[in-house]
């Protein structure tokens, strides 16, 4: 049985020009016919909204880096009048391997790619995200909308004009990964999300570096985050309601990059490398803090604080480090907590360059 389906074989026109969308589709459906593989060899290729089946997978040949335009097997958005690039709603176990996805910042809220569900239904979604890069959506560049178990793996998520992940779901892992240049954050996180590991990602030049709402069983290790407009890390929402969450033996570099101007939506606090608002069972140990300005050393150094606590239950804010780690006040405890809360051991001070 043929279970690999080349876009060329149905008419796909790697030119940088032609519309591949029916080509790719056919592919597509093809495979789902099947459980089959989608094979997209190197080239650029012009599509509007493609749409996975179930137990299928699409490959590419990936070749990109950070300053140059995508080559490989690079799919462009070819108008502004789609939701996404690639849905994968209901398309249960697909795997999404080698490809370069572009949104060219065309329309509004256009996404990369997309589960969008009202509910998170009665099975596991499983998509795996694997050597991708994705970049220039007005959206997000993936957008997970009640999502149940996922993996995304050694990709680029770049310069999108809204998040690089969002999450509403739960399950997932997220690992040896680069979230860079997103006006959203890097990672994002809204009500309803829970047991997520975030280990090995660089989280660079975002709006917020990673943003959690009434998240809870997160495990973030091992992270390098870097020049977040407001906090490195921020962890918050409903009176503690973010809970059970472990954050340990990252870097947390010259947040606050708004400087003096943060925007309105966002408080002074967040001008921080770590910001804990109403957080229950959380534990932040083993990380470390310097503070900075942009590269080659220009723009205001920042950010204002370094680690910011309210209204915390029982948590561990211990054994992290900032020597330089602020321009202000490296410890702001506003305080609020409730029963069984140990702030001890955070060594850091406050700049003394400008």
């Amino acid at each position: 049985m043929n279970n690999l389906f080349n876009v060329l074989d149905f008419g796909a026109v790697p030119d940088g020009i032609s519309d591949s969308t029916a080509a790719f589709q056919k592919a597509l459906d093809r495979a789902g016919e099947v459980f089959g593989a989608v094979i997209v060899p190197p080239g650029i290729y012009m599509c509007n909204k493609l749409t996975m089946r179930q137990r299928t997978s699409i490959q590419g040949y990936p070749s990109w880096n950070y300053r140059a335009e995508a080559s490989g097997s690079t799919i462009h958005l070819l108008s502004p009048n789609n939701d996404c690039l690639l849905d994968i709603t209901n398309a249960y176990g697909v795997s999404i391997q080698g490809l370069c996805m572009d949104g060219g910042l065309l329309g509004e809220n256009v996404h990369g790619i997309l589960i969008n569900k009202s509910d998170p239904g009665s099975q596991e979604d499983t998509p795996l995200i694997d050597g991708c890069q994705i970049g220039r959506f007005s959206g997000d560049g993936i957008r997970f909308h009640r999502i149940w178990c996922f993996s995304i793996r050694h990709s680029m998520i770049h310069r999108n004009n809204g998040h690089g992940l969002y999450i509403k779901g739960w399950d997932g892992f997220i690992m040896d990964c680069w979230f860079s240049g997103n006006r959203g954050c890097g990672i994002f996180a809204d009500d309803d999300n829970a047991s997520v590991t975030a280990t090995a990602n660089r989280i660079e030049w975002n709006r917020c570096g990673v943003r959690i709402i009434n998240g809870c069983n997160w495990n973030i290790t091992g992270n390098y985050i870097d020049r977040s407009g407001g906090a490195g890390i921020y962890i918050g929402g409903s009176e503690r309601k973010s809970h059970t969450i472990t954050i340990a033996g990252n870097v947390i570099y010259r947040s606050g990059a708004f400087a003096d101007s943060m925007p309105a939506d966002m408080s002074e606090y967040e001008n921080s490398q770590v910001f804990f608002d109403g957080c229950n069972n959380l534990v932040f140990s083993s990380n470390t803090m310097h503070a900075g300005r942009d590269d080659n050393n220009k723009g205001k150094y920042s950010p204002l604080y370094g680690i910011v606590t309210r209204n915390l239950a029982c948590s561990i804010i211990k054994d992290n480090v900032g020597q330089d780690g602020c321009m202000r006040e490296f410890f702001v405890d506003l305080g609020g907590h409730g029963e069984n809360v140990k702030i001890a051991d955070n060594f850091g001070s406050k700049a003394l360059w400008k």
